[in-house]
């Protein structure tokens, strides 16, 4: 599996890279957002780590620009602990994300949640439910697409994964630990607000009316359902 990791910190990137390969992925090394941006084309990487302030382009540009052609897993690095720092990160498209100083056996463990994610993703086999329709919201579980009207919707992977969850599932609550540990690999209370960003972008994009959602509900004081 090849990871890219890019970060301005010359210290940093060598010591990530340094353990990574150590696991037996092979990294490619980046120092700013632009870097990010063209080596997520040209090399086509499993996952990316993106620090958030760069020179050039920052992290959060470069996720953005990163996400109009690829929906490669990216976990966001910070000094920064601020909530809305996190919220503007999953905003751009960040699937996961880490503050600075960090244990490097967390971030490995977050890149093998990730990565086992995604290659389940990818190795899904051809099946007659393989579509799950419902009303106006369809997911083709093959090509990993989703539309709704039938117009074809950006999904990110996590995105996407969370709606599949939830539609497999009609009318069955699940908490927001419960979803963080079934999609994200970990369920630390701190990265609750990972779920609440992930449903509302959902409904923006596959709720006729975000603000009153059909489908995509909310049960108050537990957590989060499909509703068929």
């Amino acid at each position: 599996m090849k990871i890219l990791v890019v970060d301005d910190e010359k210290l940093l990137v060598k010591g990530i890279r340094f353990n990574l390969e150590n696991e037996g992925y092979e990294v490619i090394t980046g120092c700013d957002g632009m870097e990010a941006v063209e080596l997520a084309g040209s090399e086509n990487p499993d996952l990316i780590v993106l620090d958030l302030m760069m020179p050039r382009l920052d992290g959060l540009e470069a996720c953005g620009k990163i996400r109009e052609f690829s929906d490669v897993p990216i976990i966001m690095l910070t000094a920064k602990a601020d909530d809305m720092d996190k919220l503007l990160g999953f905003e751009h498209g960040a699937d996961d994300y880490l503050t600075k100083p960090f244990n490097i056996l967390e971030l490995k463990a977050r890149i093998k949640a990730l990565l086992r994610r995604s290659r389940a993703g990818q190795k899904q086999q051809a099946q007659p439910d393989s579509k799950l329709v419902c009303d106006h919201i369809t997911l083709d579980r093959d090509a990993r697409d989703a539309y709704n009207d039938g117009q074809l919707v950006d999904l990110t992977a996590k995105e996407f994964d969370l709606m599949e969850l939830l539609m497999r599932n009609p009318n069955r609550v699940y908490s927001r630990e419960s979803l963080l540990n079934a999609i994200w690999g970990y369920d630390t209370s701190s990265d609750i607000r990972t779920v609440d960003v992930h449903i509302r972008r959902l409904r923006e994009k596959l709720e006729r009316s975000p603000a009153a959602p059909e489908h995509i509900m909310t049960k108050w004081g537990v957590g989060y359902y499909f509703k068929f």
